[in-house]
């Protein structure tokens, strides 16, 4: 009987097979990096935001602490965005007749709060609460960044998950005493992570990685 098939037919269908396979496998990683890219996360992307409050001038300059503006932060799931009273406060003396300052009058005047940008933006299945990490002695800085270096925010972190399970795992690679949770330019005097062993202890830490940690 007569061959049908050219003997080069093994050997195409073989590189064909694993052609195939690598190809699969490299699209799903090249996928991977492209969800995982500053243009998808917003990593080092700032806000044009509508009014241009500088954090470099009012946390680094004039040392302003993140709780005179982010008043609910110790308390609440959410930092909370400062109602347009909190910068009358001082801007119904300083710099009150400036141009750059109008969005902020007019909203004062109409009783209209400014429509800022969200900059991190957990998606609506991810529960996060301030007020615990916190507690637990998470620093502003870890998950925000310099944010006294800015002029305007970004995000320094993607807050993927796998971000925030790099912490959740190893919390003592992290954590800092509480009364240095809102020092942003804080530093250890010795070893981070045998300081964040004793804090762990000290402020009760677990490793929680179930899902409904995060997803309820």
């Amino acid at each position: 009987m007569p061959q049908i098939f050219h003997r080069s037919t093994n050997t195409i269908s073989r590189v064909s097979i694993f052609g195939a396979l690598v190809f699969a496998a490299g699209g799903l990683w090249a996928l991977d990096l492209f969800n995982r890219s500053d243009y998808m996360t917003g990593v080092a992307v700032a806000r044009q935001q509508p009014v241009q409050f500088s954090h470099r001038h009012h946390a680094g300059e004039l040392g302003i602490d993140c709780r005179y503006c982010h008043t609910a932060v110790e308390r609440s799931t959410t930092a909370g965005v400062p109602p347009t009273r909190t910068c009358i406060n001082c801007h119904a003396q300083i710099w009150n007749q400036s141009d750059f300052l109008e969005p902020v009058r007019a909203s004062f005047r109409t009783d209209r709060s400014i429509e800022w940008i969200r900059v991190h933006d957990l998606p609506d299945f991810v529960y996060f609460d301030h007020s615990i990490h916190v507690a637990k002695g998470v620093g502003c800085v870890t998950c925000h960044g310099r944010v006294d270096q800015m002029n305007q925010i970004y995000k320094v972190a993607t807050l993927q998950m796998s971000w925030c399970l790099d912490c959740h795992r190893q919390p003592e690679r992290y954590v800092r005493p509480r009364e240095h949770v809102f020092d942003i330019g804080w530093q250890p005097d010795g070893d981070q992570t045998t300081l964040g062993r004793q804090l762990v202890l000290a402020y009760d830490i677990h490793t929680r990685t179930d899902c409904d940690t995060c997803h309820r």
